[in-house]
C-alpha cells in the first residue's frame, strides 16, 4: 500500500465511522485533517523523494474510489447533520471535517480526474465537482488556468499585494465567465452534444434535489454551507499556489512559457499524500498530463513555500500577515517590487 493510499483512506475510514458509528470520531477526523496532518508534516524522516523517477504508479484506482467514496460521504454527511438524532456537536464536528476532506481531498482529486483522458474518469471528476455545486471549474481550469496561468488573463491568479478576500470575489466570478466563453467558443467550432455548463446545472440540481430528499430545507442548507467551504479550500489552495507569480512579456508581445518559476510549492510529505501531489503545482503544470504520484519537486529552481500548502492557506485568510509572510518572496521571484498597498484597481478583463 503506498503512502497516497494510506494517508487518504485512513481519513476516508474516519469519516465513514463518525458517520456510522459516531463518536469518538467525528473528532478523530477533524484531528486527523488538521492538527495530526500538521503535525506529521513536521517529521523530515518522512519526507518523500523529490524527483519519483520514471517508473510510478499512475494512481487511477485510487483517484476512482476516491471519487466514488465522495458521494456516500457526502450525502450520507448531509443526511446525518441535517436529519439524524445525533448530538449538535458530532454534527459540527462532522461538518468541518467532511468539508476539510472535499475541499482539500475531494477536490485535489477531482482535478486529477478532469486531467486523464479517458473521457469517464474525466465525467467522475465533473461529477465530483458538480456535487459541491462548482462545475464550472471543470471548464475554467482545463480551458483557462491551464493557458493563462500566472498572466492578468487568469482570474485564478493572485496578483501581487491582493488581499484572499478581494480574489474570491473575482476569481469565482472570472471564472465562471471565461470558463463559459471558452466552452461556448469551442461550441461554434465544433457544436456537438449539451453545452457543458448545462451539465454542470443539471448535476448541480440534482444534488440539491438528492440533499432536499435526505433532510428537506435542512438538507439544501447543509449542502450549500459544505459547497462554500469546501470551494473556500479550492479558491485558497488557488490564491496561495500562484500568488505574485508573473511569467514575463517575450519581443512579440506573447506572454513567456508557463515554467517552474510560476507556482508555489511545498515539499512536506504527509499533506501532499492527503491531497495527491497538489503542492507539487509547478511540474503539474509544466506537465498536465503527468500522473499525480510522479510529480517531481526541485527545491532550486521552484519557488517553495515556508509552511505547508494548509498552513499557508490559514496564513492566507489573515492579510496582513500573508503579506508579510509572502510579499517580498513574490517580488523576488517575479522581479517586481513589492506593492505597498493591496491592489484594488480590477482587471479590465473582467471588471
Amino acid at each position: 500500500m503506498n503512502r497516497f493510499t494510506f494517508v487518504t483512506l485512513a481519513m476516508v475510514a474516519l469519516l465513514a465511522a463518525a458517520l456510522l458509528v459516531g463518536r469518538p470520531f467525528p473528532a478523530l477526523a477533524l484531528i486527523y485533517v488538521s492538527v495530526f496532518t500538521w503535525f506529521m508534516d513536521r517529521l523530515a524522516a518522512l519526507a518523500a523523494a523529490d524527483h519519483p523517477g520514471q517508473e510510478f504508479p499512475s494512481g487511477e484506482g485510487l483517484s476512482v474510489l476516491l471519487g466514488i467514496v465522495h458521494f456516500p460521504l457526502l450525502f450520507g454527511g448531509i443526511w446525518t447533520i441535517a436529519a439524524s438524532p445525533v448530538p449538535v456537536i458530532d454534527k459540527v464536528l462532522i461538518f468541518f471535517a467532511l468539508s476539510l476532506f472535499i475541499g482539500q481531498v475531494g477536490n485535489s482529486n477531482a482535478h486529477e480526474l478532469i486531467h486523464r483522458s479517458p473521457r469517464w474518469m474525466r465525467w467522475l471528476g465533473i461529477a465530483v465537482y458538480s456535487s459541491f455545486l462548482f462545475g464550472h471549474h471543470a471548464s475554467a481550469h482545463v480551458r483557462v488556468h491551464h493557458f493563462h496561468a500566472a498572466t492578468p488573463l487568469d482570474p485564478n491568479s493572485a496578483r501581487l499585494g491582493e488581499s484572499y478576500y478581494a480574489y474570491t470575489v473575482r476569481a469565482w466570478a472570472g471564472s465562471f465567465r471565461r470558463g463559459l466563453d471558452a466552452e461556448s467558443r469551442l461550441r461554434r467550432r465544433r457544436s456537438r452534444g449539451m453545452h457543458p455548463y448545462l451539465v454542470y446545472a443539471g448535476l448541480s440540481v440534482a444534488s440539491l434535489a438528492l440533499a432536499a430528499t435526505l433532510g428537506g430545507g435542512k438538507g439544501i442548507l447543509t449542502l450549500l454551507l459544505i459547497s462554500g467551504y469546501a470551494q473556500t479550500q479550492l479558491l485558497l489552495s488557488d490564491y496561495v499556489q500562484h500568488y505574485g507569480l508573473q511569467r514575463g512579456t517575450l519581443p512579440s508581445g506573447r506572454y513567456e512559457p508557463m515554467g517552474p518559476q510560476h507556482s508555489w510549492n511545498a515539499p512536506h510529505s504527509f499533506s501532499a499524500a492527503l491531497m495527491l501531489n497538489a503542492p507539487r503545482h509547478s511540474d503539474h503544470h509544466t506537465h498536465p498530463s503527468r500522473p499525480y504520484p510522479g510529480l517531481e519537486i526541485d527545491r532550486r529552481d521552484m519557488p517553495m513555500l515556508p509552511y505547508s500548502l494548509p498552513v499557508m492557506a490559514v496564513i492566507a485568510t489573515l492579510p496582513p500577515l500573508w503579506r508579510k509572510v509572502m510579499d517580498s518572496r513574490a517580488a523576488r521571484w517575479s522581479g517586481a517590487a513589492p506593492v505597498t498597498k493591496p491592489q484594488r484597481r480590477p482587471d479590465p478583463a473582467y471588471g
